[in-house]
C-alpha cells in the first residue's frame, strides 16, 4: 500500500541516474566558476572580497538544487510518474534524546581522528592552507555563514546523499549496509579535502543509518545542521581550531568520551529502541 500511497518514494539510483547526477553537478559548479570570473572583470577587488561569500553560497544553492530538479525530472517523473518526495515526519522525543548525543559522539571521535592528518609539508600545507582561507573567507559574512553550513547544506545535502542516492540504492535492492557506506564515501569525496573527507564519510556513517531505522530525512537534517552549528560557533566565536583544545583537555580524552558516548547512546538506538517506524 505505501508504493501507491507516496509513489515519489520508489525511484532506483541507477547507472542512469548517478551519471546524470555527476554530469550536473560539474556542469553547474563549472557554469558558476566561468559566471564568477565574468563577473570580477566588471567589479573592484574591494566588491570581490565583499561578494565572494555570497557568490560562493548561490553558487552553492543553485549546484545542489539543479542536481535534485534533474533527477526529479528526468530519472524520479519518468519511472514513478510522481515528483521526488520523502518522509519528513518527526519521531518520538525519546529517539530525538538518544541521536544527539550519539552525534556528538560521533563529532569527538572525528575531531581526533581528523587531527591526525598532517596539515604541514610539501604536499598537505599549500592544501591546507587553502582550506583554512576558505573558511577565513566565510567567516567575514557570519549570517551568510551560518545560513548556508546550518540550512542549505544539510537540507540539500542530506537530500541528495540520504535521500537520493543511500535511499535510491536500497530500493535497487542494494544492501542497506553497502548503501550507507557508498553515500557516505561520496559525501566524503564532494568536500574535496583530506580533513573533511574523514570527517564526512564517518559521521556520514550515523547520518545513513539514522535515516535507515528512522525513514525519515528530518533527523539526518537536523543531525547534520547541529554539526555544522557546533563548527560554525567554534570558527567564530572562539580562537580555537578545536573542541579538545576549547574544552582544555587532552585529545585523547576527547576520543574517549566520544567512545564511551557513540558506544552507550548507539547501543540505546540499535537495540533498545524498539520504535516501528514507517516511510
Amino acid at each position: 500500500m505505501e508504493e501507491y500511497l507516496h509513489p515519489g518514494r520508489e525511484y532506483l539510483l541507477s547507472w542512469r541516474g548517478a551519471v546524470l547526477l555527476i554530469s550536473v553537478f560539474l556542469f553547474m559548479q563549472l557554469g558558476m566558476l566561468q559566471v564568477w570570473e565574468f563577473v570580477q572583470g566588471f567589479i573592484s577587488s574591494v566588491e570581490i572580497i565583499k561578494m565572494t561569500v555570497f557568490f560562493m553560497m548561490v553558487s552553492y544553492v543553485l549546484t545542489f538544487l539543479g542536481c535534485i530538479f534533474a533527477f526529479d525530472q528526468f530519472i524520479v517523473k519518468p519511472t514513478t510518474g510522481s515528483r521526488l518526495n520523502f518522509n519528513m515526519k518527526s519521531v518520538p522525543t525519546s529517539t530525538y534524546f538518544i541521536v544527539f548525543p550519539l552525534m556528538l559522539g560521533g563529532i569527538f571521535i572525528v575531531e581526533y581522528l581528523t587531527g591526525l592528518i598532517p596539515t604541514t609539508g610539501k604536499f598537505f600545507g599549500p592544501w591546507y592552507e587553502q582550506f583554512q582561507m576558505l573558511f577565513k573567507q566565510m567567516s567575514w559574512e557570519p549570517m551568510a555563514l551560518f545560513l548556508m553550513t546550518s540550512f542549505f547544506a544539510p537540507v540539500l545535502e542530506e537530500i541528495i546523499f540520504r535521500g537520493i542516492i543511500q535511499k535510491g540504492m536500497i530500493n535497487k535492492g542494494v544492501s542497506p549496509a553497502k548503501s550507507i557506506f557508498i553515500s557516505a564515501v561520496i559525501f566524503g569525496l564532494v568536500h574535496a579535502n583530506p580533513w573533511q573527507f574523514l570527517g564526512a564519510l564517518l559521521i556520514g556513517l550515523i547520518f545513513g543509518y539514522v535515516y535507515f531505522k528512522t525513514k525519515t530525512l528530518l533527523l539526518p537534517i537536523l543531525l547534520h545542521a547541529f554539526n555544522n552549528f557546533l563548527s560554525s560557533m567554534l570558527m567564530l566565536y572562539t580562537s580555537e581550531e578545536s573542541l579538545a583544545t576549547f574544552f582544555k583537555i587532552s585529545e585523547i580524552y576527547l576520543l574517549l568520551i566520544g567512545v564511551v558516548i557513540i558506544s552507550f547512546f548507539g547501543y540505546l538506538f540499535i537495540y533498545k529502541n524498539k520504535i516501528h517506524y514507517k516511510d
